[in-house]
């Protein structure tokens, strides 16, 4: 072989090996493209720390885990499917208009593949249409309202987290197990979707399970109103011997430290459906006695299992406190999202489209922190699950809050079945409730 031809073969290889250092980086980086997140949640104003700032910490956690390939089976693969999770987080504080701009800024500027996130039922309400125009990913990780699926059947949204409906059911069957001379009771409740559905399903389970129970004060004050003077004026005059309350944020704090200081929970017992998420915080200042719910079987009424050992020790660990339902939610949303990812993937082949994603979420059953779950209403969209109520108590030696009695009921019991309204099926007597 000549020298020249020797030369010529070299500069061939040099340049293809130069081609191949070059293509290499770039095909590397395009497989480990990440997938970008919209986390959006209470940060600032009266309803982050109690739920906001739980379910921003508990989606930082389980990222950080699926990121690292340090979570349990079956969501011990990398990030989602291999891609790592790379999240934005936004604050949802402010009006449904400025939710709505937030929204649109994730997906048409920030270019997210999903968004998770929203505590209240207004912002729920409001970002839904615009889920469905864009046509962008979106789980609902928090509110409650049963409108989102039965208003118009849904492509893109979908939420992990049973409704209200569950909650107030169940509340209705716990207040009656545990008193069974009731003859009076009165509610309060935020004037918006949250406390105005919440209120209804509640008195609507009464009505079926006891129909000779009545129904006595009944006050809607202004969502955040913080101030209750007039509200417990109001409820000492009743000679009701329970309260119903689906309070939530800084509202439910600023009622219980204004009601003790009047005597009213001495006066009648307190049903709180969101109550698991201030035990932590308000500790001593808690009635005993009050029934409280979580939303689910979240927090001290999570059943035994792995996963739940597993979420409680990595969330303990890094901020020194126990996971309430805000951060349980965040966490079974982020999981089912995860799974459904990974099951279009496979059959797509390669990085999933919202549609693939959406037809796997669609009907999923996994099993989360806080049990299992089965994506069966709003065809597919809603997720239901069992859920507990229990009864609460301070443990003044070990400064630790509990909760006692708990008694938990099948997701049949106390969900509507699938194509029925929430409020239909009770109205109708909750025909077909499994409860044994």
């Amino acid at each position: 072989m000549s020298q020249t031809s020797s030369l010529a073969r070299l500069s061939a290889l040099l340049a293809v090996s130069s081609l191949a250092a070059v293509m290499a980086p770039a095909h590397a980086q395009q497989a480990a493209a990440p997938v970008k997140l919209g986390i959006v949640s209470f940060l600032t104003g009266p309803a982050a720390a109690p739920f906001g700032i739980p379910g921003r910490n508990g989606a930082e956690i389980v990222i950080e885990s699926l990121n690292a390939g340090k979570a349990p089976a079956p969501y011990n693969q990398v990030g989602l499917g291999g891609a790592k999770i790379e999240a934005k987080y936004v604050d949802e504080a402010g009006s449904a208009a400025n939710t709505v701009t937030e929204f649109r800024n994730l997906v048409q500027r920030d270019q997210v593949d999903a968004v998770v996130g929203y505590v209240s039922s207004g912002s729920c309400l409001a970002v839904t249409p615009v889920a469905e125009e864009l046509k962008e990913l979106t789980v609902l990780y928090d509110c409650g309202t049963p409108r989102i699926f039965e208003e118009k059947p849904r492509s893109y949204v979908f939420r992990v987290s049973p409704h209200a409906t569950m909650d107030n059911v169940a509340a209705a069957r716990y207040l009656l197990a545990k008193k069974k001379n009731l003859k009076s009771y009165s509610g309060i409740n935020q004037n918006y979707a949250w406390g105005q559905d919440s209120w209804r399903d509640f008195v609507g389970s009464m009505k079926v399970l006891a129909p000779k129970v009545t129904v006595d004060k009944v006050l809607f004050p202004k969502v955040f109103a913080g101030e209750y003077g007039a509200e417990i004026s109001t409820l000492l005059t009743s000679k009701s011997q329970a309260l119903h309350s689906s309070f939530y944020d800084g509202d439910l704090e600023a009622f219980i430290y204004q009601e003790q200081a009047r005597g009213l929970d001495k006066r009648m017992t307190m049903i709180l459906t969101t109550g698991e998420a201030a035990i932590w915080r308000m500790k001593d200042k808690m009635p005993n006695g009050t029934i409280i719910g979580g939303r689910g079987q979240n927090g001290p009424l999570a059943p035994k299992s792995a996963l739940n050992d597993w979420f409680q020790k990595i969330y303990t660990d890094r901020y020194n406190t126990p996971p309430t339902y805000p951060a349980y939610q965040m966490a079974q949303s982020l999981l089912g999202l995860k799974l459904a990812y990974e099951k279009a993937q496979k059959g797509a082949g390669k990085k999933p489209t919202a549609e693939q994603i959406a037809a796997s979420f669609k009907g999923l059953e996994f099993d989360a922190p806080a049990g299992h779950f089965k994506m069966a209403l709003g065809d597919g969209h809603q997720g239901i699950s069992a859920t507990a109520y229990g009864t609460y108590r301070f443990d003044k030696k070990t400064n630790t809050p509990e909760i006692v009695d708990i008694v938990r009921y099948p997701a049949e019991c106390v969900n509507p079945p699938p194509g029925m309204e929430a409020d239909a099926w009770i109205k109708g007597g909750m025909k077909g409730a499994k409860c044994n």
